[in-house]
């Protein structure tokens, strides 16, 4: 009975520390997941500490309000019969096989296609590091086109991203997202892309980044970063939080791991707009040709 007891709490506290994480991927604050699942704030707190005992239809709600999928929020969820398999055989193989298991799953090598058709830079990480700043000026000193990428899904929708993710929800945002990623895409121009501080929690979509530019983690710290979004009078998804910067710090501790896989680290913490540009610029200087063009590495 009491090895039973254990069990349970040890999966309830699993499952507590992944709608957490999942929840900081998001970009989401406690108090907004409240709002937009319909379930107390102290509730989810219960749950996220390991001590909610939660009903499979609140969890499907907590998930629908993060755009996740239940079965990520459920430890040792197994998909199908053939999953402890295949998951084991993942646990074994070598980054080669991975890679090209991935191309096979994604449709043949659509992966290797996308690679070949280069880009130019994308810069990521969270609000406030001056991604659309400093993106201005690299696209401008290159003499590329700069796109903002929220504004262009703002454009193509007819919808501001507040209106898009009231109306669809996070799921409904990442989907246009992607779709708008794609169409930029299809114009086979460089640019210099700023992105969203999330688009990083949408798998595929932040594949697709990782494979078609030359991306760049545009990091500061938390202050800096809280500092510069209050004054752009912007605190979504975190205005009238009073633990904004405890969530804001939350959200870059779950992200850091994927915001690492860019290419290369600009950290503008302390510099001047100008200092951070040229540091920018320094960043993407081993991999331009004479021509002005970049050739993607690694």
């Amino acid at each position: 009975m009491t090895e039973q007891r254990d069990s349970q709490t040890g999966f309830l506290e699993q499952l507590g520390q992944r709608v957490r994480t999942m929840r900081a991927l998001r970009g989401m604050s406690r108090k907004v997941l409240a709002k937009v699942s319909g379930i107390s704030e102290r509730y989810i707190a219960q749950l996220e500490s390991g001590k909610g005992n939660v009903s499979i239809v609140l969890l499907r709600r907590v998930s629908n309000a993060m755009g996740a999928h239940l079965e990520d929020l459920i430890p040792s969820a197994e998909p199908s019969p053939d999953w402890p398999v295949i998951r084991d055989l993942l646990r074994q193989a070598t980054p080669g096989q991975i890679a090209r298991a991935r191309e096979i799953l994604s449709g043949q090598g659509a992966a290797a296609q996308r690679r070949m058709s280069f880009a130019g830079i994308a810069l990521i990480g969270l609000r406030g590091a001056g991604k659309s700043t400093l993106g201005k000026m690299l696209a401008k000193k290159i003499g590329w086109s700069f796109v903002e990428l929220n504004k262009e899904i703002e454009a193509q929708n007819g919808l501001s991203v507040a209106e898009i993710i009231a109306l669809y929800g996070q799921e409904g945002f990442r989907r246009l997202e992607q779709a708008a990623l794609g169409q930029l895409l299809a114009r086979k121009q460089l640019m210099v892309l700023a992105t969203g501080g999330g688009i990083v929690s949408e798998p595929l979509t932040f594949d697709l980044i990782l494979s078609s530019f030359y991306t760049i983690w545009v990091k500061a710290e938390p202050d800096e970063h809280m500092a510069r979004v209050r004054g752009q009078g912007d605190l979504r998804p975190m205005a009238d939080d009073r633990s904004a910067m405890a969530e804001l710090r939350n959200i870059l501790l779950s992200r850091e791991p994927l915001y690492a896989r860019a290419s290369a680290v600009v950290d503008t913490a302390g510099l001047s707009i100008d200092a951070a540009a040229a540091r920018l610029f320094d960043a993407v200087k081993p991999v331009l040709e004479q021509d002005g063009r970049i050739l993607a590495r690694g």
